[in-house]
């Protein structure tokens, strides 16, 4: 059975060392931020290379904990890219701020720095790069446009935890850890997924980390003592557990995703109505989708014709977060033409860690028979 996303194989193949973890987390007693949580914490810092990573309940709760700590008030605008999941926006309308929407790159589909700097206004504050499907966005000038309008940088790395950032002089980052804050999402899908809901917040300066650390422990710098207003979210313990065992094997995992991702573009090489992902040089991409865009057929006749052969497929996004109706009052009107064309003609295709060479021809040969 080919599955979008296999964490029933991949779950079979660390069963022993996952099932024990837990055990231990449930005899240990310790629910809620016990020593999993620290040692997973700790974990996480070296693999980012990072001073801080404050883990909590999930990725939109790290944007929005985020957002707080860094002292955003409401009418003050944040930019990001309209090709994203909801969430990005989310949490800006839902703490008053405005989301000011701009266009992608055709090619990387990460937010464009020239309409990025084009948005810019004396009430923007913040801009939140989303290194979508696994792929950084170009942080290098980003972070120089932002240094340059005093903004802060919010990455959204809910997609591609793992992946590197080089910058003109050699120098790798891990993505999460560039701007003032990352944000992650731990959700069961990710690259590195939990068995539920889980997020961090990553950060290198450390009076906004005490403050991270602060909103979302119900605003307290002490027990009982609330020093602002915060919120509730925390990573349990079984969840942390869970994902000691598997930011361990996380190079691997994303490994086997490249090889998967390198076996798609070798097989649609030859086909003019596909475009591939593209790899920018500066940045390492850890495929937490691999994404086609159709420049010839029906994109939605496509899907159709894989789910009847029981191959899935999805498309990351159907609709931009400007034609949500959530968001109709932020947007001024208009369109983004490279936005509204990726959401007309984008699919994508099974990529996890577990695909084998069986199912990648499957999946390939329905794709290459759907265009005869």
């Amino acid at each position: 059975m080919i599955r979008m996303v296999d964490l029933k194989t991949q779950y079979e193949h660390i069963r022993e060392e996952i099932d024990r973890s837990v055990l231990d987390v449930i005899a240990s007693t310790e629910y809620i931020n016990g020593s999993a949580v620290k040692k997973f914490q700790a974990e996480l810092e070296a693999y980012q290379q990072v001073a801080h990573v404050v883990p909590c309940a999930n990725g939109t709760d790290a944007l929005q904990i985020a957002m707080m700590a860094l002292g955003l008030k409401p009418g003050d605008e944040v930019i990001v890219p309209a090709f994203t999941y909801v969430a990005t926006a989310e949490v800006i309308a839902l703490l008053g701020l405005k989301p000011v929407m701009v266009d992608v790159d055709q090619d990387t589909f990460n937010i464009s720095l020239e309409l990025t700097e084009a948005a810019i206004t004396p009430r923007t504050k913040a801009i939140v790069p989303v290194h979508l499907f696994g792929q950084s966005a170009d942080m290098e000038p980003l972070l120089a446009l932002a240094k340059r309008h005093n903004l802060f940088v919010i990455e959204d790395n809910a997609q591609a935890t793992g992946a590197d950032y080089i910058f003109s002089d050699g120098t790798r980052k891990k993505v999460g850890s560039i701007g003032h804050v990352g944000c992650t999402s731990f959700f069961p899908s990710k690259n590195l997924g939990c068995y539920g809901d889980g997020g961090a917040m990553t950060t290198n300066d450390d009076d906004l980390a005490q403050r991270l650390r602060m909103v979302a422990n119900h605003g307290q710098n002490k027990l009982y003592h609330h020093a602002v207003v915060g919120v509730n979210s925390r990573l349990d313990s079984i969840q942390a557990a869970i994902l000691s065992v598997k930011l361990k094997r996380l190079d691997q995992y994303n490994a086997a995703r490249r090889r998967a991702a390198d076996y798609y573009d070798a097989a649609f090489a030859g086909m003019p109505q596909l475009k591939t992902p593209v790899r920018a040089a500066n940045a390492t991409h850890v495929f937490h989708q691999y994404t086609l865009v159709l420049r010839e057929g029906d994109r939605d006749a496509l899907k159709q014709y894989l789910a009847e052969r029981e191959i899935p497929a999805m498309i990351y996004y159907p609709i931009p977060l400007y034609k949500q109706e959530a968001f109709a009052a932020y947007w001024p009107g208009g369109e983004l033409p490279v936005t509204e064309a990726l959401c007309r003609s984008v699919i994508s295709l099974p990529m996890h860690s577990e695909l084998d060479t069986a199912q990648l021809d499957q999946i390939i040969g329905a794709v290459k028979a759907f265009f005869g």
